[in-house]
């Protein structure tokens, strides 16, 4: 396959100020592949290149690994399958493994990229919750320094040592660190879920101290009470009063745990005027008495 020839002054596939990139050598391959605890997903390369001018690779036959390529400055192109994508600030890009590709940093802003070369067993199914079509596609991400630290962790662990444990803890890290990537959204729901179901439960959880009826809650969403109740039911397998009441079982469980309060005054507080009903509710979710929770776990 023969991707466009883009005019640059210079090409190169490595060598920039400041770059930093670890390969594994084969024998260590070989043994990381062998060992039972690292052995379905593990890398094999791994780099950082700042301001990447003139950064050029082309592989007329695919990599064995796949490539996950997490552009945070700058910007650039890679060619796989026909389709072109342009990486900018905040986006990143897996080249799936056997495929002809090729991928460049821009002339004129030139991309500062994070990249990762990693197989195994599990590679491919996470690859396919990456993509989730038979194409790849280019994701946007937030940035998150925590997402920075995990790949300084497993470098700074390559360069000290080879040695098995090591490299276990470099690989789990790995995994982190591409979880972070292709996870993200369920990670974070907060910043994701934004639907009137998740904004209802977040609503419940703003007044988990107050007795809020159906209708109270269909009207805060702008529903009819039929809609909202089928609907929060879809989702959650609950009806609206008895998520609430859960999420209310939960809070009192954070009180008998870390407070003096008395059950009744606990009650009181989650909006139950009648401690009895409480206590039952609360045997219900829990599976023993409000009571007995707080003697067996009381600190």
């Amino acid at each position: 396959m023969d991707y466009p020839i883009i005019e640059h002054k210079k090409t190169i596939k490595e060598g920039f100020i400041g770059q930093r990139m670890t390969v594994l050598p084969p024998n260590i391959k070989r043994k990381i592949s062998n060992n039972p605890l690292v052995k379905n997903f593990y890398l094999t390369a791994i780099g950082h290149y700042p301001k990447a001018l003139n950064h050029d690779r082309e592989r007329k036959s695919g990599c064995s690994q796949y490539i996950l390529i997490y552009c945070v400055d700058g910007g650039g192109s890679i060619f796989v399958k026909d389709q072109q994508y342009e990486l900018s600030p905040n986006t990143y890009f897996i080249i799936p493994k056997n495929v002809p590709h090729r991928y460049f940093s821009s002339e004129t802003n030139p991309w500062t990229i994070y990249w990762v070369h990693f197989t195994g067993a599990i590679s491919e199914k996470i690859y396919e919750r990456y993509s989730g079509t038979e194409l790849p596609v280019l994701r946007a991400i937030p940035y998150d320094e925590n997402r920075i630290k995990i790949f300084e962790q497993i470098y700074s662990i390559l360069e000290h040592s080879f040695n098995d444990k090591e490299m276990e803890a470099a690989n789990f890290n790995l995994l982190h660190f591409i979880s972070s990537f292709i996870y993200h959204k369920e990670g974070h729901p907060e910043v994701y879920n934004t639907d009137s179901i998740s904004s209802s439960i977040t609503f419940m959880k703003q007044h988990i101290h107050e007795t809020l009826g159906i209708e109270q809650l269909a009207k805060q969403q702008h529903v009819s009470v039929s809609h909202y109740s089928r609907s929060f039911k879809q989702k959650t397998g609950l009806s609206p009063i008895n998520y609430f009441n859960q999420l209310k079982i939960q809070k009192s469980c954070q009180y008998l745990y870390f407070t003096d309060r008395s059950i009744k005054q606990i009650a009181l507080d989650l909006g139950f005027e009648d401690q009895y009903y409480f206590s039952r509710l609360f045997k219900n979710v829990i599976g023993i008495s409000p009571a007995i929770y707080k003697k067996q776990h009381k600190k």
